[in-house]
């Protein structure tokens, strides 16, 4: 189990101290044990899923404005406007 605690830390980038690797040795096993005891489980009959409850997006229907914005609004809302027309940098 040594070898997997260095070989994550490694992996991780980190710096763990002799103490640190026994510790989370110990915890290693017990997390492992845990997913040994659900693989027990009967699951024939389980759909998999990537989520536990069903992920649906909420939209609006979309609808076309019933009326045109006018120039001086849409103008209005430009970072730089200059008779009527926006300000854009110069690109050669």
């Amino acid at each position: 189990m040594s070898f997997d605690i260095d070989h994550m830390a490694l992996l991780a980038r980190l710096k763990l101290t002799s103490d640190e690797k026994v510790k989370l040795s110990s915890q290693m096993g017990m997390i492992i044990e845990y997913i040994e005891k659900l693989s027990e489980l009967n699951t024939d009959d389980v759909e998999p899923t990537a989520h536990v409850l069903g992920v649906n997006n909420v939209l609006r229907d979309d609808e076309p404005s019933t009326k045109p914005l006018a120039d001086h609004d849409l103008i209005s809302n430009s970072p730089a406007h200059k008779k009527g027309h926006y300000e854009v940098p110069q690109i050669i």
